[in-house]
C-alpha cells in the first residue's frame, strides 16, 4: 500500500494493544488519530511516534462508555478535515466476577464501550468509506468470543457480538470495497486482566502472546482482506477444537481455564 497521506483511527490507543497498533501503523508511514481516556498517555506516544516516523499524529481524550461519545469523536475529526483510510476498533473493556456480584451500572458501561459505541463509530466511518470508495476496517474481539466463559459471561458475550458483526460486514461491505477484519487475540501482558479485577495464574501467564505479534496478526489479515483471524498458533487450535465440543464441556473448560 501506498500510505502517504493517508489516516488511520486506533481506539483504545494508550497503551497495550492498541499502543502497538499504533506504532505498527506509524512504521508504515500513515498518519494517526489516536483515541483514549488517558489525554497524558496519548500526548506522549503521539510525540514519540511523531519523532521516530515523521507522521502526523492527532489526539482525541474521550471516554467511549458515555452516550454519544462515538459520534461526537467522528464529528471531531471530520471537522479537522482528516478523512479516514483506516479504523482499528481496539477500545474494550473486561469485567471478571460472578455476574451478581457486579453492580449492574459497571456492566452496563462495559456493555457501551464494547458494543454501541463500537457500532456506533463503525457505522460513521463505513459510511465515509464506503462513499469514497474503500476502506479498511478492524475489529478486536477476543478467544472468549468462541465459548460460553463464566467469570466473564457479560464480556464474552459482547465480543462475541464484536466477532459476529464484524464478519457479517465484511460480507455486507466488501461489495463497496470495504475491508472488514475480525482480530481474536488471546491473552496478552496488557493488564487487561488486572483491569478485569483478576490476578493471573501461571497458566495464564505461560499462554500470553506479546501485543504487537497480535496486531502484526490483525493488520496482515486486514490489508489481506481475510475475513477473521486468530492471533497465536495455540489460539487457533483451541478455537478449532471448540467446534467439536458440546456446549456443556466447552463452558467447563472455559471455567478451569479462566480461574486465578
Amino acid at each position: 500500500m501506498d500510505n502517504k497521506g493517508k489516516w488511520a483511527l486506533v481506539t483504545g490507543a494508550s497503551g497495550g494493544l492498541g499502543a502497538a497498533f499504533a506504532a505498527l501503523l506509524a512504521e508504515q508511514g500513515l498518519n494517526l488519530v489516536l483515541a483514549a481516556r488517558n489525554r497524558d498517555k496519548l500526548d506522549a506516544l503521539a510525540a514519540e511516534l511523531r519523532s521516530r516516523h515523521g507522521v502526523d499524529v492527532v489526539s482525541h481524550s474521550v471516554d467511549m462508555t458515555l452516550a454519544g461519545a462515538a459520534p461526537e469523536l467522528h464529528r471531531a475529526i471530520m471537522t479537522q478535515g482528516i478523512a479516514l483510510d483506516i479504523l482499528v476498533n481496539n477500545a474494550g473493556q473486561g469485567l471478571q466476577g460472578e455476574f451478581l456480584e457486579r453492580p449492574i451500572e459497571t456492566t452496563d458501561r462495559m456493555l457501551h464501550l464494547n458494543i454501541l459505541a463500537l457500532t456506533d463509530l463503525t457505522h460513521a466511518v463505513a459510511a465515509d468509506m464506503a462513499a469514497r470508495g474503500g476502506g479498511h476496517i478492524l475489529m478486536v474481539a477476543s478467544m472468549t468470543a468462541f465459548m460460553p466463559a463464566p467469570t466473564y459471561a457479560a464480556y464474552a458475550a459482547s465480543k462475541s457480538y464484536v466477532r459476529m458483526f464484524g464478519e457479517a460486514l465484511h460480507a455486507e461491505l466488501r461489495p463497496k470495497n470495504v475491508t472488514v477484519t475480525v482480530l481474536s487475540p488471546g491473552l496478552m501482558d496488557t493488564g487487561f486482566l488486572s483491569a478485569a479485577g483478576q490476578v493471573p495464574s501461571q497458566s495464564m501467564k505461560r499462554s500470553m502472546i506479546l501485543p504487537r505479534l497480535a496486531a502484526e496478526t490483525g493488520l496482515q489479515a486486514l490489508f489481506a482482506g481475510r475475513q477473521s483471524v486468530i492471533a497465536g498458533r495455540m489460539n487457533r487450535l483451541a478455537a478449532l477444537v471448540s467446534r467439536l465440543l458440546p456446549r456443556g464441556v466447552q463452558t467447563r473448560l472455559m471455567a478451569d481455564a479462566l480461574k486465578s
